[in-house]
């Protein structure tokens, strides 16, 4: 959020007709290229590792699974399709961090942030050298990201951003006005924060390469099959029961994102947290031009309720973030990645940062769960005298730290002491949030004084606590 920006009782009415034929679909899912569904598991069968989740941590993890050990015999179980959530819907944005930015990782791990930032770019580099292996075609570039300021202390946290980055030797620049122009000319935005570490890519052309690749090295993947339960008592087995069937795994990577934990421990260690998003139709070269936006890099604001802008290879521009919004008791339905109030807000405040396209219509409006915890990143862990291995609460920032979880997955059930798992993110799990209603109002009273200190600058008691109890709440 930016302090220009308009509330949603301010929007003007015209700005709801730009999305009066806005098809209620994901973008980048919605293509003829979206594979056909594999059949689901409709028979008993066994194998050495079962993948619960066919997203990009899923994927990732059969994926390098099978590639390191041909003969392993690896089942991927999906509960509908793979890259149907939040693989398939979020804005392509990848981040070489595998902390949620280095100012995550330095605030929480401060004597282990320089082994953090290094795992991070080695994982980044690899990620792109995977892609290459596979010839998964993804779009994938190294464009670089703005982060864009709108209000005096959003430009001292760029400055504090600019400084940290240069401590642990990450590239960045300051971008006055004038220089912020030559990216992105709006009349919001006063300075910026040049990235060039950065890369976007086509999100569901992601996991569709990466399902490809692993049905090309034998991998077996059964869509529209749920996991309900696991038992893990069986000596040397672990049993994984689906509506259809029931299998018998060796192993377990649990990559199941917010949906319901198959594990009791990991009830309150995430919470779902829907993130909304639009596309406008295709622009013109001259459209694009009156807002100074020539290069293929992407867009942040600075606030804390910030929005993410790129451009798709047809030259659409996607729009999204401002609104995190949790449904009481973990609620997790379809239905409510659609949300009209928060696609309204958006559609103003695009016309407010762009007042040369006050006029573009939008394609398409969608939502994702996130799945968030309170430290904003991953953690990892084991079950069933480890059996079982999960990588899950990536907060909205894992389309890169997916990879990476993979590894810690397969580096914990093989049983090996690598330089992945000593960091302190993965041997000690986040705090919980509490149980309902305190979660909740906890929640909702954090999501307010994060939009006051947007508008005001200050960071409140609420949010002073939190930040001393190493706590907090992100999309």
């Amino acid at each position: 959020m930016t302090t220009a920006l308009p509330r949603p009782d301010r929007q003007p009415l015209h700005h709801r007709s730009r999305l009066r034929d806005t098809k209620a679909a994901a973008y980048w899912l919605d293509r003829p290229e979206h594979p056909e569904p594999l059949p689901r598991l409709t028979a008993d069968t066994t194998c050495d590792l079962a993948v619960v989740g066919g997203g990009y941590t899923g994927l990732w993890t059969a994926l390098l699974a099978k590639r390191a050990h041909p003969e392993r015999d690896v089942l991927v179980l999906e509960q509908s399709t793979c890259g149907h959530a939040a693989s398939g819907r979020n804005g392509g944005f990848c981040s070489p961090s595998i902390t949620h930015g280095l100012a995550n990782g330095v605030d929480r791990w401060p004597a282990e942030a320089g082994l953090l930032h290094r795992l991070g770019m080695e994982n980044f580099d690899a990620f792109q050298r995977d892609l290459d292996t596979h010839g998964i075609d993804c779009g994938f570039v190294r464009s670089g990201k703005v982060t864009v300021a709108a209000t005096p202390w959003q430009a001292e946290g760029l400055d504090g951003a600019h400084a940290l980055a240069h401590r642990y030797g990450e590239r960045t620049r300051l971008l006055d006005r004038e220089e912020l122009r030559r990216y992105v000319d709006s009349p919001l935005w006063t300075k910026g924060l040049w990235s060039p570490d950065y890369a976007l890519l086509d999100p569901a052309r992601l996991v569709w390469g990466l399902r490809a690749a692993c049905l090309g090295l034998g991998v077996r993947i059964a869509e529209n099959t749920e996991v309900t339960a696991l038992a893990g008592r069986q000596p040397g087995r672990v049993r994984l029961t689906t509506p259809y069937a029931a299998v018998g795994a060796r192993q377990v990577a649990l990559a199941t994102n917010v949906y319901r934990p198959l594990l009791k421990r990991l009830s309150l260690s995430m919470i779902p947290v829907y993130d909304y998003a639009l596309t406008t139709e295709p622009l013109s070269d001259g459209q694009l031009a009156s807002i100074g936006w020539g290069g293929d890099h992407g867009i942040t604001d600075a606030g804390n309720q910030f929005h993410y802008l790129r451009k798709t290879d047809d030259n659409r521009i996607l729009f999204g973030g401002y609104d995190a919004v949790y449904h009481y008791g973990n609620r997790v339905e379809e239905r409510l990645t659609q949300r009209p109030a928060t696609f309204d807000t958006l559609a103003a405040q695009f016309a407010e940062a762009f007042p040369a396209l006050a006029d573009v219509r939008f394609s398409h409006s969608w939502g994702g769960v996130i799945d968030s915890t309170t430290r904003f990143c991953m953690f990892a862990g084991t079950a069933a005298q480890g059996r079982i291995a999960y990588a899950l609460g990536f907060t909205g920032l894992g389309v890169g730290a997916t990879r990476y979880g993979a590894r810690v997955m397969l580096d914990l059930l093989a049983g090996e002491r690598t330089e992945r798992l000593r960091p302190a993110m993965i041997r000690r799990p986040p705090v919980p949030f509490p149980p309902e209603p305190v979660r909740y109002l906890g929640v909702e009273a954090t999501r307010w004084s994060m939009a006051r200190e947007d508008v005001n600058g200050h960071r409140n008691v609420w949010l002073r606590t939190l930040d001393r109890l190493g706590l907090g709440f992100d999309s």
